[in-house]
């Protein structure tokens, strides 16, 4: 059984960008929704499966209704950990490292904003917009659709937009392009470059 892990700063943290009432929905409703629904299907799974398994390789490893529901409650706790507080996030600046790499893969840190931007704004329908290391090691930019993720394919996410519409609606309507404006003024690139060295690699939830 998969518990709902903690956000990593209160409801109001986000605030003026991302509302108070939109964390409490999205999280509090959406994303639990998605564990909930996950645990009834593992216990009605009468193959035990997944019993030893942790949400990666539940992930990795199904399909079908499991698949939706894990890959949605992982990509959900990935994105609370892609932002910040706005108190603690007063530069907004990626490490020079982490500039180096953008600016290698993406022209500059400017072109990658753009780049994610375009990516997230133009992707038809719900989904991800995701930054994420290849196994490759190559650094790439991806829209994924519903509940799809990198760990599909083996590879290593590193940053993760939501662009489902509840993600935004109660704060922006429609507005998808003024949402993700406001997603870069809290955007944790930290925690971007954690995932980078691997610092992030423990699984993002606890089963009781």
């Amino acid at each position: 059984m998969f518990k709902l892990p903690d956000l990593p700063y209160s409801l109001n943290a986000l605030e003026p960008y991302i509302s108070k009432k939109t964390l409490s929905y999205h999280y509090g409703k959406h994303h639990k929704a998605y564990i909930d629904n996950l645990n009834n299907l593992l216990e009605q799974d009468t193959s035990s499966k997944y019993s030893d398994k942790n949400i990666e390789e539940i992930v990795a490893d199904s399909e079908g209704k499991i698949f939706n529901n894990a890959a949605q409650a992982y990509n959900h706790t990935f994105y609370w950990h892609c932002m910040k507080p706005v108190e603690d996030n007063e530069k907004n600046n990626p490490s020079d490292r982490l500039k180096d790499l953008l600016e290698e893969n993406f022209g500059s840190v400017d072109d990658f904003i753009a780049q994610f931007t375009e990516i997230a704004k133009t992707h038809f329908g719900s989904g991800w917009a995701w930054l994420l290391k290849k196994k490759d090691g190559s650094i790439e930019i991806m829209g994924m659709h519903d509940a799809d993720t990198p760990l599909m394919n083996g590879d290593t996410p590193l940053l993760a937009l939501d662009v489902w519409e509840h993600a935004y609606y109660l704060d922006y309507q429609n507005g998808r392009p003024d949402y993700i404006e406001a997603f870069w003024k809290v955007v944790n690139w930290d925690f971007v470059e954690a995932r980078l060295d691997g610092v992030q690699d423990k699984s993002f939830m606890e089963q009781s």
